[in-house]
């Protein structure tokens, strides 16, 4: 299952150079996995009201071209489970003139009960099956 987000630099999130912040990036992508979540009914704020929550545990990102104000680009999410306790989000962001890879990160994390210890809830378990070998 793969989630497209599209979606447009504006001009604040560039710096003196004239392109998008690396930082900025790190927003996109987060931006991306929560609208991910959201299109398939898990509702990020009520599991923090929940005291479930989700937590980033590694970011691997590989900036591959910058992009400019206006530029319209967009976001895919792959999620992957990556054993019983995590479970990762591949995604990439292209720019859609020309298809252009602009990033490509890997984001693992987990989810941990109110005690800090981590756990699978069911509705994130849904999202990210065990792969088979």
């Amino acid at each position: 299952m793969v989630f497209r987000i599209d979606l447009k630099v504006r001009d604040y999130e560039c710096d003196l150079q004239g392109i998008v912040n690396n930082g900025v990036y790190f927003n996109y992508l987060e931006h991306a996995r929560h609208e991910f979540l959201h299109a398939n009914n898990v509702d990020f704020a009520k599991l923090a009201a929940d005291k479930i929550n989700l937590v980033v545990i590694r970011s691997e990102i590989d900036f591959k071209a910058s992009l400019v104000p206006g530029d319209e680009f967009y976001v895919l999410v792959t999620p992957k489970r990556t054993s019983k306790l995590k479970f990762a989000f591949e995604q990439q962001i292209f720019r859609t003139c020309d298809d252009k890879l602009v990033v490509a990160a890997v984001i693992t994390g987990t989810s941990v009960n109110e005690r800090g210890r981590p756990f699978v809830p069911a509705e994130i378990d849904a999202l990210f099956p065990i792969q088979s070998a």
